[in-house]
């Protein structure tokens, strides 16, 4: 079962925030690409669904960047709450608060290792990371936001 990439965003902040790590979202979407990976290698299934892309800075999930882009390049706070809407609909949203407990222990678990690897480096190196393997290399078109195939990701870090 793959989880939604903003839950999954979630649990990385409040992680990173109980480990005093620290997170802005420029790293968050470098562990996410992380996770996806070791999902696709240990579990053979996405973590999530939606694609990763190929953009200026390294691997980036739309989804994830643009719920958290408010907070720029700082740290991301615990997230406590959030605000949904349902649909269409933006005058009337809902107050939500995070409990989660979307996501399965076993699969938390994983995720957490990957970020306590990836954790102890900075945003910018995780940068120079990605832009040396082949995933991102092969996908990226200045100026535009190519999709990164789940495959080359598996193929890549199954060799790794």
């Amino acid at each position: 079962m793959a989880y939604d990439v903003v839950e999954v965003s979630r649990h990385i902040i409040n992680y990173s925030d109980e480990k005093g790590y620290g997170i802005d979202n420029l790293k968050l979407q470098k562990l996410l690409y992380f996770v996806q990976a070791d999902f696709l290698i240990s579990e053979n299934r996405p973590c999530f669904n939606e694609d990763i892309e190929a953009w200026n800075f390294g691997p980036v999930v739309p989804e994830a960047y643009h719920a958290f882009k408010h907070f720029g390049s700082s740290n991301i706070p615990k997230i406590k709450s959030y605000i949904k809407y349902e649909g269409n609909n933006v005058w009337s949203p809902r107050h939500v608060i995070f409990t989660d407990d979307t996501i399965s222990q076993k699969d938390k678990n994983r995720i957490d290792s990957v970020v306590d690897t990836f954790s102890k480096y900075s945003s910018t190196y995780l940068v120079w990371v990605t832009h040396n393997q082949s995933p991102w290399k092969d996908a990226y078109i200045q100026g535009r936001n190519i999709v990164i195939p789940q495959e080359s990701i598996k193929e890549y870090f199954k060799n790794e």
